[in-house]
């Protein structure tokens, strides 16, 4: 036997299929005695409605969907997490998909995700051209979150990368280090406002900036560390890293060059993703709100869907966590 259809279970509820759609939309419009019915049917037949076919069929879709930038990444992870549960609480149903940081698939999951029809997007960490943006608000609501936009057509939400970079580097300021380098996030989402918070935090502080190109990866964290251990010369004492990743792999790299973290280098990561808290890790970063990240972005498309049409751009304010990664540098 195939996939029970909506047709099966009106038909053993002894009803229209109109009103088993009515159930299955959990409209109010239908008395007690026949949503029990329906759903018993619903259960006996094994049926569950198809998310796709059900948007197709409405006017108002109860689906939202999410683009996430990097799957490995766990701040996405848990940016979702309060995505979903504010989703769930309001009675919406959620579809995820990945771009894999790359414009390209981005832009492919961008469509996959519209061609559902849903009532709003959420982009998480998205590193499409402002374009692609653009042209996907034109279809459907659409929240941004960890990336910026003018448009009036679209929400965001984000920490305030500049002043997260800034507390980095008070805090290795005021342990005492002066040599500070900072791990580029690349073409990474917010990569430039956490380099331009670090920039003018040094500046601050009368300090010489070390910008280091990287990227928002382990491996990136890695490879330029490794570089800066192979141009010789004087290291800096403390490494302010684009996010919780790239500091992990900056980490690796000193301690195969033989530098102990913290005795010889500190090392500051950013974002306070689960990573940054495990015992070995223990790494000090800069705590964005990922949970509460999320529940605002699902929070601005159910307002759109409801008729709200002006702009909102959420800008949330860092905290650093201080953990075991820094120390006061080498005498």
């Amino acid at each position: 036997m195939g996939r029970p259809t909506m047709e099966d279970v009106a038909a053993r509820a002894g009803v229209s299929r109109a009103l088993v759609s009515l159930v299955m939309r959990g409209s109010p419009k239908v008395s007690e005695q026949r949503r029990s019915a329906v759903l018993a049917a619903a259960e006996e037949l094994g049926y569950s409605p198809h998310l796709m076919a059900r948007s197709l069929a409405s006017a108002t879709s109860t689906v939202l969907a999410a683009m996430v930038s990097d799957l490995n990444n766990a701040f996405f992870a848990e940016v979702v997490d309060g995505f979903d549960a504010a989703v769930t609480e309001q009675g919406f149903d959620l579809i995820i998909n990945t771009g894999g940081r790359s414009p390209t698939r981005e832009r492919r999951a961008v469509d996959n995700l519209l061609s559902f029809r849903p009532a709003g997007v959420a982009l998480l960490g998205p590193v499409v051209p402002a374009s692609t943006i653009a042209k996907a608000a034109e279809q459907s609501p659409l929240v941004l979150v960890s990336r910026g936009s003018r448009l009036s057509t679209v929400d965001t939400v984000n920490d305030d990368g500049e002043v997260g970079s800034g507390l980095a580097v008070d805090h290795l300021v005021e342990l005492g280090h002066q040599h500070i380098a900072h791990l580029d996030g690349g073409g990474g989402s917010q990569a430039s406002l956490r380099r331009k918070g670090y920039v003018a935090a040094m500046q601050r502080h009368g300090l010489e900036p070390l910008v280091v190109a990287s990227e928002y990866t382990d491996t990136a964290g890695a490879r330029a560390v490794r570089g800066l251990v192979e141009a010789g010369g004087t290291l800096p004492t403390a490494i302010v890293a684009a996010n919780d990743y790239n500091a992990v792999g900056a980490i690796s790299a000193l301690e195969d060059a033989g530098l102990r973290v913290p005795q010889d280098i500190s090392v500051i990561g950013y974002d306070n993703t689960s990573l940054a808290a495990l015992r070995h890790v223990s790494l000090t970063t800069v705590d964005q709100p990922r949970h509460e990240m999320g529940r605002l972005a699902a929070q601005a498309l159910i307002d759109r869907v409801r008729g709200r049409t002006d702009a909102v751009h959420q800008l949330l304010h860092p905290s650093l966590v201080v953990r075991a990664t820094t120390a006061p540098p080498p005498r």
